[in-house]
């Protein structure tokens, strides 16, 4: 073999090694590379990701909307629950029963307390304001039993007397009814 014959035959081998490399590189690169069915599960998995996160949004939007119209609803709770004493003290004062003073000046004062608590009720139930229904079964949600007492004429477990009327505001308690219930 010449000197030509020999460097000609390296140089083809040398070529060969060079398409060699080439098509490892590209076998490497195809291998690398993601394949379609990997790029469709990662997208279905995104709009997986972005449809809970969508979910998520739509979830807190609404819980702070209820939030924000129950903050509305009952901003005025605390003033109410301070008028009940007023209420009471009112109906008290009617409730006590002087027969003995037959005075012009006080039938004018228990009509003027009378229109006073008339002019509550209607506030009242402008406001959603409800007296609560102490008839019949004792309900711990909206009564509380200061004593258990014996009578022949109710039921055990049901309401004897009422010692302070209860109110509720929409669905919610401003202050419980006081009663006493049978043993």
């Amino acid at each position: 073999m010449s000197d030509t014959e020999k460097l000609q035959e390296k140089q083809q081998s040398e070529e060969l090694c060079e398409e060699d490399k080439e098509e490892q590189n590209c076998e490497q690169e195809v291998v690398n590379e993601p394949n379609l069915e990997q790029l469709q599960e990662q997208i279905a998995k995104l709009k997986d990701e972005n449809l809970r996160e969508h979910a998520d949004f739509e979830n807190i939007k609404k819980r702070l909307e209820k939030e924000k119209y129950q903050a509305i609803s009952y901003a005025h709770e605390g003033f109410a629950r301070d008028l009940l004493p007023i209420v009471d003290a009112l109906e008290n004062a009617l409730l006590s029963n002087n027969e003995e003073i037959n005075n012009e000046i006080v039938k004018k004062y228990k009509e003027g307390i009378e229109l006073t608590l008339e002019q509550f009720k209607k506030c009242f139930e402008k406001h959603d304001i409800k007296v609560v229904d102490c008839q019949g079964e004792f309900d711990p949600s909206v009564h509380e039993a200061l004593m258990k007492v014996d009578s022949q004429e109710v039921e055990s477990g049901k309401i004897v007397q009422v010692l302070q009327k209860g109110y509720t505001i929409k669905e919610r308690v401003l202050r419980p009814a006081m009663v006493s219930i049978a043993k």
